[in-house]
């Protein structure tokens, strides 16, 4: 597994930074209806906001700690399907993982596989010992998956400028890495 730089290969999937020729695939999934639900509005329309938002959060990210969101591609035939990293949000004490697939890939192992593989990245090439979650409260399978990880409870977190009060969930090394052994 290289690292995210390179990209992280699972065994059906492709994690590497977005990219501007990723615009298309990033108004589909921003604007999907479990998207906008449980994670929010993030005003992308169309290609110029999609652009947008790819320069300044995923790339901007990367160059500024080693780490963003990323595409998640199929391996066999480079199909977009979804996105998985970390992010470093104002308010929270450690980077937090985030992720979102399209809604014919939801349900399928996508979200598990390439979370795991994050969290393993995250671990051997970032050397991070802790990573957060936060999830709206009506989102069970997100949260029944950052359970499986290893992730546990730890409180609530309200988003900045008075945003929602979600659940807020804490991944430990210590913890976490057996979790993720079980799952390989």
């Amino acid at each position: 597994m290289g690292s995210a730089a390179d990209g992280i290969d699972t065994p059906r999937t492709r994690i590497a930074p977005l990219r501007p020729t990723d615009a298309d695939f990033v108004v589909a999934l921003l604007n999907a209806p479990s998207f906008l639900r449980f994670i929010g509005d993030r005003g992308v329309r169309d290609r110029a906001d999609a652009l947008r938002w790819i320069a300044q959060g995923p790339m901007a990210s990367h160059a500024r700690h080693g780490f963003g969101l990323d595409r998640v591609a199929l391996r066999d035939d480079g199909t977009p399907i979804g996105i998985c990293g970390l992010l470093r949000r104002d308010g929270l004490d450690a980077p937090d993982l985030g992720f979102a697939f399209l809604e014919p890939w939801q349900g399928r192992g996508f979200g598990r596989e390439c979370a795991a593989a994050v969290l393993r990245d995250a671990h051997r090439r970032l050397g991070l010992d802790r990573v957060l979650a936060v999830v709206a409260p009506g989102n069970v399978a997100s949260l029944a998956l950052l359970a499986r990880l290893g992730f546990a409870a730890a409180g609530v977190w309200r988003a900045p400028a008075g945003g929602d009060l979600l659940h807020r969930l804490e991944w430990t090394a210590a913890h976490g890495l057996r979790a993720l052994a079980r799952l390989a």
